[in-house]
Order: structure tokens, then sequence, then C-alpha cells
């Protein structure tokens, strides 16, 4: 794998594409039920596509561990549906409309619908884990799913709260996605049979993976083709969460420009024009670029990835091993 090394990541998927799609064949059939509209949902969101990096990092996990065998996948497809199923609840407290360029399912079929469908994958998919009779795996995915919720309920708490530090938004991102990144590392590495050394090692490596997967999200939410991005852009703001680059504004603007921006945040409950709305989001733009803060929020996420790759010097080099390091540069590197 040689070349640019966004390039060489979609290698890395391309070389694991049969493995992701046999977890994919897996996710369906969690999605499988007599309530026929479990699996037609199911069918809506695994059509709306998405990377499996989730599943990728638990797979690479379990093979730099040395781990051979089929459980992977069945874990895999797990934290996948337990992903699916928080998307799906987040899109409905969101009142989001798009996902991923899609119409929500949520926007289709009604709440009541998709947050049952949601709690049926939850309950399905730790079914299907606790079936292959390993309880420190069972403990993982349980703790992960914990931490999420914690993560969601944390970030509503602090909602237009211009007070936000970057500590806040650290303990929230690290539960809401980190977690689910670092269960997936953590169960490839217990399925592996691991040292706790090196599991311990695998699980920080996803953990942080997931911190910068959600700072290049962030930052994305400020800068992307609205077309790629898959939803309308500026959503964070408009719906008062408190990012990284919201809270790097408020440190580095002067004092004129940051009770603006405090002003902006205060009053998003206030029910705006779309034209008002719209004027917001042009002003903070252009004061992020004022104060290069977009710069600032990707040497942040370029240095967690060193922390996260560096953890990765416990294991010999391998394939897996520079699949591994590859992703983690994908995840930061889709932001530029």
């Amino acid at each position: 794998m040689k070349g640019d090394k966004l390039l060489d990541a979609h290698n890395v998927f391309d070389r694991y594409e049969k493995d992701l799609k046999q977890v994919e064949s897996n996710l369906t059939d969690i999605f499988k039920s007599d309530a026929v509209l479990i699996p037609v949902i199911g069918q809506h969101i695994i059509g709306g596509g998405g990377k499996r990096l989730r599943p990728l990092f638990l797979i690479l996990a379990a093979a730099i561990t040395g781990y051979i065998g089929d459980k992977g996948y069945i874990f895999a497809s797990v934290i996948e549906a337990i992903h699916t199923a928080s998307l799906l609840h987040d899109d409905v407290v969101d009142g989001a409309a798009v996902r991923r360029g899609k119409t929500t399912s949520h926007s289709i079929w009604g709440n009541h619908v998709v947050i049952l469908v949601g709690d049926y994958l939850y309950a399905n998919s730790l079914r299907i884990a606790v079936e292959q009779h390993d309880p420190h795996i069972v403990e993982a995915i349980a703790q992960a799913a914990t931490k999420m919720t914690e993560g969601e309920i944390l970030q509503l708490q602090k909602i237009a709260d211009p007070s936000v530090t970057e500590q806040d938004y650290i303990n929230i991102v690290e539960r809401k996605t980190g977690s689910l990144f670092s269960a997936s590392c953590r169960i490839g590495a217990l399925l592996g049979g691991s040292s706790v050394e090196k599991v311990e090692a695998l699980t920080s490596f996803g953990l942080k993976c997931g911190i910068v997967f959600q700072m290049c999200d962030d930052i994305l939410d400020f800068q992307a083709d609205e077309s790629l991005l898959g939803k309308r852009l500026g959503k964070d703001l408009i719906e008062g969460k408190i990012t990284l680059p919201l809270i790097y504004l408020l440190k580095y603007a002067a004092e004129a420009e940051r009770n603006e921006v405090t002003d902006i945040i205060k009053s998003i409950d206030e029910g705006k024009t779309e034209d008002a709305v719209a004027g917001d989001m042009k002003r903070i733009i252009s004061l992020l670029k004022s104060y290069d803060i977009i710069e600032k929020t990707y040497k942040r996420a370029e240095e967690i990835v060193c922390e996260a790759k560096a953890g990765l010097n416990l294991f010999d080099d391998s394939d897996e091993k520079e699949a591994l390091m590859l992703i983690a540069d994908y995840a930061m590197k889709r932001a530029t």
C-alpha cells in the first residue's frame, strides 16, 4: 500500500471489502422480524451506505492480535447495529430530515415506529452477543451503549451554552462517539486473546480515533459541500450543539466578536427566520476563517491521531497495523 494516505485508506476498504460485505449480510439478519416494518426500515438504512468504520476497526484489531474465525463478523455486525440504532434515535431527537443524502427513517415512517425499531436493534444485538458466550465482550458492548447514551444526554444538557469548555466537549465525544470505536478495537483484541497491555492499547487507540472522527465531523459541519456532506451545512449550530470549532472561536476571538458569537448561540431557540439563520451562519463561518479556527481544530485532531498511532508501537509491523494507522489518518483527513 503505497502513495497518498487517503487513497491508501480507500485501498484498505477495498482489501477488506469481502469482510465488510459479510458484516453487512449479518446486519441484515439482525433486522429480520415478522414485524415487516423492521426489515423494511433496515433495508432503507443499509442502502444508505456508510464506510462501516467500526466493523473495520474490529476486524483489523482481531487480525493484528492473531484471531482467525467468524466471531469477528458477528460482533462487528452487532457493533454496527448498535451504531445504527443510535442514529435512528439521534435523528428523532435532532429532528433531522436527511442522513447521508437520504430522507431519514422517521421522516418516512414516523417517530414512534423508528424509536421502537432502534429499541429492537439494541435488544436483538445484545441477544446475539450473549449467544456467543463471551462475558468480557458482552460487557464491552454494554458499557459502550451506556456511554453513548450518557454522551448524548450530556450534550443535550449543554445545548446553546456558550460556556462549554474543550474538556466538556472531550467528555461528550469520548462517550457519544469514541465509546463505540473503543469497544470495536477492544472486542477485536479480546477475540485475539491478547495480553491486558495490548487490549488496553487497542482500546485507547479506538477511543482516540473516535474522538478525531467526531472532531472532523464538526469541522465538516462548517465547511463541507452540502451535497457531499449529506446534511445541511451548520446543522450542529442550528441545533445548539457547541462543538470544538465554536469553542475555539469563543476562546480566540476579540471581545466584541466573542460577545457577538455568544449572542448568536443564545438566540438559537428564538424561532428565527431562515434568512436570519443563514445570516448567523455566514457570520460564524466568516469569523472562523478570520481566526484560522478550522486549522486550529484540525491541528488538535492531528495531535490526537499521532497519540493514537503511537499507541500501536506495542505491536509488530504488519499489514493490519499499517491498515489501522491508515484508517486513523482517513478519519482525520476526510475533513481536509
